[in-house]
This record gives C-alpha cells, structure tokens and sequence, in this order.
C-alpha cells in the first residue's frame, strides 16, 4: 500500500525517467560484464563484439558496442561501473535540477565505455522525460484532446509494463537466443530480434506521452480533491 502511494505521489514522468534509466544502466552493466569475461586483451578496433567467441550462446549473440579504451577487461568495468551509476542516479536524482544533464554524461559514458549501442537508445528516452520532470506541460495539455488525453492517461500504467518486460525479452534473447531459438533458426531469431526491438521502441514513444497524459490529468484533478476534502472538514 505505501509502495503504491510513493509511485502515486512520484507522477509518470519521472517513473518513466527511472524505469528508461535504470533498464540502460542493466543493459550497459550486461554488455559491460561480458567484456570483462574476455581478460585483459586489446580489441581489433573501435567497435567491438561484447560477447566474444569464448562466451557466445549462439552463433549471433554478439551484443555489439564500441569503446574508446583499447582494453576489453577494462573497458567491461568502466561500463558496468557507468551502468551501475545510472541506475543509482535514475532511481534517487534524476528529478534534481541537473538530472538531466548527469544522465546525458552517463550515458554518454556509457556508449564510449562498451556499454552497447542498443541501450543508448532508451538512455536518450530517459534524458529527453526527465527534462519535463516536476515542468507544467504545458505544450502537451494544449494540443492533446481532452479524449485522448484521457485514454492516453488510462493506458500508460499496463504499457509502461508491456514496454519495460519487451526491453528485457530483448536483452535475455540477445544474450542466450532462448526461447526464439527452440523454434527458428539463429537468421530468423535475429530479424525477430530486431523487429521486437523497433516494436519496443515504438511502445516507448507512445509510453511518454501517455506518461505526460497522466500527469496532467493528475494536475487536473488535484484542485477539485483538494475543495472537497476542504468540504468534508468540520
């Protein structure tokens, strides 16, 4: 019950924000610690394979990323390090006032430190939400139709979950191509991969302004509780 009153009295911009963050920082510390597990070798380039052959599950699951320090056991714990600080960050001061800014640096961090290239995609998500944390909307409140404002408000709490349980099918398959790979094969495991992934993404443009939706609807509501616990007072 006081779980659910913080996540009511934190608003959907900011849960947004945290959950965007802390799935980068979870999927940075991933490739991160696959690195690490290649030892103390120099990688062929800038752009490397996270998962090296030694500690492949399948023959695609490869995990992309790049990194600009020419040492894979280094580089694995700087971005499980950087991961692990946008996790903290994104869940306790993301609404601070240079928020924002910390996790634009984090994640930043993050993709030269072989933290993937697939995570910075819901890292700039959580950068773009948390520059409207604790703002009017304005904007929003005036070209959204009370309509769809309402049914965006009423949707974002399962599509927030729909969204963030795709992100992580996505990092588990990547990693072990399971369960895809008990019926396609390793080529159509990853298509499927990658549609899921754009299918996510989309999810993830919708959850924002469904997230904003809310708040405004929740700012809305707050003068009209308010007078009436004013009148239900002796």
């Amino acid at each position: 019950m006081g779980n659910r009153g913080v996540l009511s009295n934190m608003g959907a911009t900011r849960v947004n924000a945290i959950v965007w963050g802390i799935l980068t920082g979870l999927a940075g510390m991933e490739h991160g610690f696959f690195e690490m597990l290649q030892g103390s070798v120099a990688p062929s380039g800038v752009v490397i394979e996270a998962i090296g052959p030694s500690q492949r599950f399948w023959e695609l699951g490869t995990e992309p990323a790049m990194t600009v320090v020419p040492n894979f056991l280094v580089t694995g714990i700087l971005a499980m390090i950087v991961g692990l600080a946008i996790i903290l960050w994104s869940s306790a001061f993301v609404q601070k006032q240079y928020g924002a800014h910390v996790l634009m640096i984090l994640t930043i961090m993050l993709l030269l430190f072989g933290g993937g290239f697939a995570p910075i995609g819901s890292g700039v998500l959580a950068i773009i939400v948390a520059t409207r944390i604790n703002k009017p909307l304005t904007w929003w409140s005036t070209r959204l139709p009370v309509g769809i404002r309402g049914f965006l408000a009423s949707s974002w709490k399962w599509s927030l979950v729909i969204c963030a349980a795709g992100y992580l099918f996505c990092i588990v398959s990547a990693i072990f191509g399971w369960p895809l790979l008990l019926f396609f094969d390793a080529r159509t495991t990853n298509d499927i991969l990658l549609v899921t992934g754009l299918g996510v993404l989309v999810l993830m443009l919708y959850v924002i302004p469904a997230g904003f939706a809310y708040d405004i609807e929740k700012q809305a509501a707050s003068p009209l509780i308010d007078s009436m616990k004013e009148g239900l007072e002796p």
